[in-house]
């Protein structure tokens, strides 16, 4: 295949206009059109975006010019799109999960496999700046073997501010409601687990728990069944590391990274920012000067002060960043990378990272911290 590839975007909704954004990140893609079941909703999009409206979901399949349709549909309706278009010959980028349970994820993957297609799932920032970063300091063996990781997926109490008013570039509605049914677990989750997973391997066993913490989510929420809005869960390592994955939408912000070694550790500040702040916490060194004056103050003034320091130093990157549009904080992730990457590697003749069988693994794992299984040994890997 010579030429750029070309793509097509099923799924016209909030996330889109991230695509959209970034799509010029990626001169190797072209996009040949979208579709989306609201007619409305597929009219604004296309007009502010100048780009083609497919009559049908059948005649975007149809198109010959299309090599991987792009998944951008709410999570109930993955296995069905994702069916239909490696049923029509294409490979497929899905927004995560791959489909509502592990067996139709399974399904999925088989089918891609028999078809010779390659079926791979967002989320995309872990091909970021920062997870290649992070993965340079690991190697590099400064901190020891790691032994421990903290991820934290909690997105604040979303449900307390303004989220009727929120909008896209293109005008899309955030869908608020059908994220506070669906649970947080899936829609945050894989933002850590893909870097989990990517820098440590696959995970052999997963303890989990989840509920549903704040049942009042307000206007246009009332008697509907929601998810869960908390989950936490310990993830074995087959390599020997075990991490603690907390998503959530009450407690404050927090997305950040901390992995323990035997000689310190290390601080990834925010997994959605793709140049991340990094910091490195040798043990017993003597920590930065700041962090020693405010410790003082602190024991001056006998409390603790309303703000937290990144332990440890910033580790510079090595390069500077490249000129790459992405959306506005706190979504500052390259959303169409994952789909770049996938390409590249068909036209390489290999095979995606996060796709095929890890891209079920990862799946699993999210699928089981969402149901808050208390011993689940993931499928996949």
């Amino acid at each position: 295949m010579s030429g750029r590839t070309g793509i097509a975007f099923i799924g016209t909704g909030f996330v889109a206009d991230y695509y959209m954004t970034t799509l010029a990140n990626h001169p190797q893609l072209r996009l040949d059109g979208v579709w989306d079941i609201d007619p409305v909703r597929l009219q604004q999009f296309c007009s502010y975006w100048k780009i083609r409206a497919y009559a049908s979901e059948q005649e975007m399949l149809a198109d010959p010019t299309v090599a991987i349709v792009v998944n951008l549909t709410p999570p109930e309706s993955h296995n069905a799109v994702n069916r239909a278009a490696l049923l029509s010959g294409k490979h497929v980028y899905c927004e995560k999960p791959l489909a509502m349970t592990a067996d139709e994820a399974s399904e999925l993957v088989a089918l891609a496999q028999e078809r010779g297609l390659v079926l791979a799932g967002a989320p995309a920032n872990a091909l970021s700046d920062a997870r290649a970063h992070c993965a340079d300091i690991l190697s590099s063996g400064v901190i020891g073997t790691p032994r421990l990781a903290y991820a934290e997926m909690e997105d604040g109490p979303v449900f307390l501010d303004k989220w009727q008013e929120w909008r896209s570039r293109s005008g899309a509605k955030w869908p608020a409601v059908h994220e506070f049914e669906i649970g947080c677990t899936l829609e945050h989750a894989g933002y850590a687990t893909s870097w989990l997973v990517s820098l440590f391997g696959p995970v052999g066993n997963v303890a989990a728990f989840s509920a549903l913490t704040f049942p009042d989510k307000g206007p246009g929420t009332e008697n509907l069944a929601l998810g869960p809005d908390f989950s936490v869960g310990c993830l074995t390592f087959r390599s020997g590391l075990v991490a603690r994955l907390t998503s959530g939408l009450a407690a404050p912000r927090d997305r950040s990274l901390t992995v323990i070694g035997d000689k310190g550790a290390i601080v990834v500040r925010d997994l959605w920012d793709n140049r991340s702040p990094i910091h490195v916490e040798l043990a017993g060194a003597r920590r930065p000067l700041l962090h020693r004056l405010i410790e003082r103050l602190e024991w001056q003034f006998q409390r603790k002060f309303p703000f937290r320091l990144t332990a440890g130093k910033s580790v510079p990157y090595p390069h500077t960043a490249e000129k790459n549009v992405l959306p506005a904080y706190p979504s500052q992730i390259d959303f169409v990378r994952g789909v770049a990457a996938q390409a590249d590697a068909i036209k390489a003749g290999a095979e995606p990272f996060f796709s095929g069988r890890t891209a079920l693994h990862l799946t699993d794992i999210v699928l089981a911290l969402n149901s808050g299984k208390r011993d689940h040994t993931p499928a996949g890997l």
